[in-house]
This record gives C-alpha cells, structure tokens and sequence, in this order.
C-alpha cells in the first residue's frame, strides 16, 4: 500500500470512528432521556401514592375520633335499655304500685335514664323515629306483622326497641311491628287459585 492509500484509509477510519462515537453518544442521549422520563414517571406515581396515602390516613383518624367509641355506645345502650324495663316492670306489678316510697325510687330511675339520654346527645348518638313512619331496612328491623284495615302495608304501628344512630351510622336498627293489609277471605282464596 503506497502512502496515499494508507492516508485515505486512516481518514476513513477516523470517520467511522468519529460516526461511531456520535452515533454511541446519541444512543446514549437517548438512552438517557428514556431513563431520566422513567425516572420522572416512577417519582410522580411515587408522590401520587404518598397523596393518596395521606389522605386514607387523615380519613381513618376522622373515623377513629368520630367512631373510635361506636362500641362503647353500642354496648352502653343496654344500660338504658335496662332502666326502661325496670320501669315498666315496676308501673306493671301490682304490689308494687300500692307502695308510696316507690315513687321516689322511680324518680331517682328517670332522672338517671334523662341524665344517660343527654350524655348520649352531646356524643351525637340520637334514637331512630319510628313514631308513623315506613318502614325502612336501613333503619328497622321488622319483628312482627300486624294486620290493619286504617294503616297502609309497611307503615311502623309499634316499636319493640328503640333504635339509634351514631353521626351518620347506625348504632342498632329499631325493633318494630309492621303494618299489613287485612285480606278478605275472597281475596286469600284468589291467591290460592
């Protein structure tokens, strides 16, 4: 090879080197761009998931301090429930009527039971109304059919236990007796047909 050749061949070495080296740092710009909107992507999940996260735990502390006590006023409910049978159970013995030292007893029991009522109040547990109302799953639990000619089908005509609501959740449902329509024996022997 004369000197010319050698020449040439040593430019055209250095420009495929030179091409190589360039297309290796593009590949490598490349490269790192793809890497770097990776990167980007993973720390923007990263940060949606601490978002998210921070926000299940502000709504679980709200939970806790709004119904961190729901079973201690479940449980608490007993407590007058139990007032108002000793009450009843008092009014409804005969023996116990006839003596006048009772009444004071029966005082000291309402008062305890307004006093346990006003606590539940200013802790936002309120009693179920059932006074005419329809009946409502979400509220009632029926225990009882009772068959009626002036009420419409559904409608609560008695409450076996009351029922009560803690904020926006329900405490215990009402226990009620529902109305039903008094069917005719034509229309019983129709359905039977």
């Amino acid at each position: 090879m004369d000197e010319k050749d050698q020449k040439s061949n040593e430019k055209e070495s250095s420009e495929t080197k030179n091409e190589t080296e360039e297309l290796t740092f593009e590949e490598r710009l490349k490269d790192t761009e793809e890497r770097l909107k990776d990167t980007e992507e993973k720390l923007l999940r990263s940060l949606a998931e601490i978002e998210n996260q921070r926000r299940r735990f502000e709504k679980d502390i709200k939970d806790a301090f709004e119904f961190g006590s729901f079973n201690f006023a479940k449980e608490s409910l007993a407590i007058l429930d139990n007032l108002q049978r000793a009450k009843e159970a008092i009014n409804n013995d005969e023996k116990l009527k006839t003596n006048k030292d009772l009444d004071k007893f029966l005082d000291n029991i309402n008062i305890i039971e307004k006093d346990l009522i006003t606590i539940f109040e200013k802790n936002n547990i309120k009693k179920i109304d059932t006074k005419n109302k329809k009946f409502n799953p979400n509220f009632h639990q029926a225990m009882s059919e009772i068959e009626s000619k002036t009420e419409d089908s559904g409608t609560i005509l008695q409450e076996i236990q009351a029922g009560y609501m803690l904020g926006e959740r329900l405490l215990r449902p009402a226990l009620v007796a529902v109305s039903k329509k008094n069917q005719s024996k034509d229309q019983v022997n129709k359905e039977k047909k």
